[in-house]
This record gives C-alpha cells, structure tokens and sequence, in this order.
C-alpha cells in the first residue's frame, strides 16, 4: 500500500503556472510565436520560476495538448491545476494567462471565453480579474 506521505503531485506549482499558460496559447488552435516567447521570458524572469527546471516546459505542454483532445479535458486540466497550485497563486496564474493571451496584441473570442472559464475555476474576483486584464493590455500595448 502507498504512502499517502510520500504522493508525488501529477503537476508541481510552476507545472500548473506553465500549463495554464499553454492552455491560453492553444484556447484559439493556434500558437504563435510571441505567444511561445512571452513564456519562455516569463518563466526566465519571474520569481516563482526561480528553481523550476524549464526543460519541463515540453512536458507539461504536451500534458495539456494531450488534454485539449480528451472530450471533458479541460476539467480535468483544471483539476490538476487546482490540486497543484496553492490557492495564493491563483490571480498570479490569471495575471499570466493574460499576458500570454496579450502577447500577439489580439485577443480572439475563444481566448477571451477561456480566460473567463479561467477565472471562473479559479475564483478570481470580477474586480481584481479586471485590474489583472487592464495591466496586461497595458504591458502589451504598441505605438
């Protein structure tokens, strides 16, 4: 019999930050470059990524690809996410969709429906959801 003690999470905290990330990527079927590149920054340069291995980038990805096809997949994507990410993480995890779904400075109707389902399954406060959304348009904002 297992050792509840020594459960290993299917996601770690910085697995469910990168995998809600690729999931805003994918929401509109398409993954475009600056999207890829604003993770990748992200994840080289905040603080919650400090001692994440970014080669597990791939792998969490590619755990969210596999979810997209499954019919109630996206449940389940929030489910492994909620288990992995401690309730304090949650706006930070709302505040990176939104740069990612920002960061080809278009945001399509499926990206806007995933960040509310986002936001819903996180339990993101309607106001501070659109503190969140309004920094993010400003950080992406060209001339």
């Amino acid at each position: 019999m297992s050792n509840p003690d020594n459960f290993t999470p299917l996601m770690t905290a910085q697995d469910a930050l990168v995998a809600i990330m690729v999931a805003v990527s994918v929401s509109d079927e398409t993954i475009k470059t600056s999207e890829l590149v604003t993770i990748e920054r992200i994840v080289n340069h905040l603080p919650v990524f400090g001692d994440y291995d970014a080669d597990r980038i791939k792998t969490t990805s590619q755990v969210v690809f596999e979810l997209f096809e499954e019919e109630d997949g996206i449940d389940a994507l929030f489910g492994l996410v909620r288990d992995a990410l401690p309730e304090h993480l949650f706006e930070t995890a709302y505040a990176l969709a939104c740069d990612v779904a920002a960061a080809d400075g278009l945001l399509r109707e499926t990206e806007l429906r995933f960040l509310e389902e986002i936001r819903y399954e996180l339990n993101i406060d309607r106001l501070h959801g659109a503190a969140i959304e309004r920094g993010a348009r400003a950080r992406h904002l060209t001339l």
